[in-house]
Parts: structure tokens; sequence; C-alpha cells
């Protein structure tokens, strides 16, 4: 899979600062994404998504330290998750008391993954710092996988598209409960 160019990647990248939301390929699907730090960022992609709040999120990475922060780890945790990252598996781990609901909506964990799709992980390196990542699509419509799809399903032409194919998976990621190992999806 070829990646895309630096200059899409610092162009979605100068979008996310600006706080703007923006659509890349990911190992199943394409995904919305922003900084998952800035609120009026996320909210924006939840209304976009016609998505509430208190489902909460994922964040990708492209390593394990940028999702630390986030996180309340201990060697066996990161044993555990550090056996599937890079990869296809997003774990849900107990997040640090400082992270906002709007990223762990209801609950007191956060979805992450270290993603092996070679563009959002360079779209994650150049970043510096985590995305938020959810299926670029509503409810009602099935996730877009051509990026053409994108702008059909959300009918939101306002929207920075990273161009790219998804990794080919032909499910969504696979989501699993650090704590107890219980498959959530």
């Amino acid at each position: 899979m070829a990646l895309v160019s630096s200059f899409k990647i610092r162009q979605a990248v100068r979008n996310i600062s600006q706080g703007k939301v923006i659509a890349y390929p990911t190992e199943a699907v394409f995904g919305l994404g922003c900084d998952p730090l800035n609120e009026e960022a996320v909210y924006r992609l939840l209304a976009i998504k016609k998505r509430k709040v208190e489902k909460g999120l994922i964040l990708i990475a492209y390593s394990l330290s940028q999702l630390e922060p986030y996180l309340l780890l201990d060697k066996a945790i990161i044993k555990r998750i550090q056996k599937t990252w890079p990869g296809a598996v997003t774990w849900i781990i107990p997040a640090q008391s400082w992270v906002p609901e709007w990223l762990t909506g209801k609950h007191t964990s956060l979805a992450v993954r270290v993603t092996a799709h070679p563009i959002a992980r360079q779209l994650c390196k150049v970043n510096g710092k985590p995305l938020v990542s959810t299926s670029a699509n509503t409810n009602s419509k099935p996730p877009a996988i051509k990026s053409w799809e994108v702008l059909k399903n959300l009918d939101n032409t306002h929207l920075f598209i990273l161009p790219g194919q998804v990794g080919g998976l032909a499910h969504t990621t696979s989501i699993y409960n650090v704590l107890n190992y219980q498959q959530i999806r």
C-alpha cells in the first residue's frame, strides 16, 4: 500500500491544528478524526457523525508513548497490549482522571489503538499526538471505504479528505476490554 505524499500529510495536520475535522483511511474504513483535546473540533465531529457524546470515542496513535498521558497503565496492561500493536486491535483501558468526557463518554476508560495502517500511522507521527478515530458515516449509512463515499455519506464538502486506500479488513477493528479480555466488538 503506497503512502500518501508528505505534502498531503502536512495539509491534514494543518487542518487538525486549525480545529477542523478530517477524513483518512484506516485498517477497515475511512475514519473521521480531529485533535482529541480540542473540544469544539470533537463536538463538530460528533455533529457530523450524529453520534452521542455518551458513547465515547477511539484514539489512534503512532506509538504507545503518544497514548500514555491519557491512560492508567501498569506493566501487565502494557505487556498485554504491546502483543497486538501496531495492529487492528483497539483496547479499552482505564483513563487518567483529567481525560475529558467528550472522549470517554459516560465511561472511566478510553478506547485506544496504535494503528498499523501506514497512512494513519504517518498522519499520527507527523501530527505528534493521537487523533480521534471514528468511522466516516452516520448511524444510518454504512462506513465509507472509498474517499468519494465520505462525501456521499456525510454530505459535507468542507471536510479535508486524506487520500488513500483502506487496509482491507473485512470488518472494523476488534475492541477488547484490557481488564477482563471481554470482546466489545
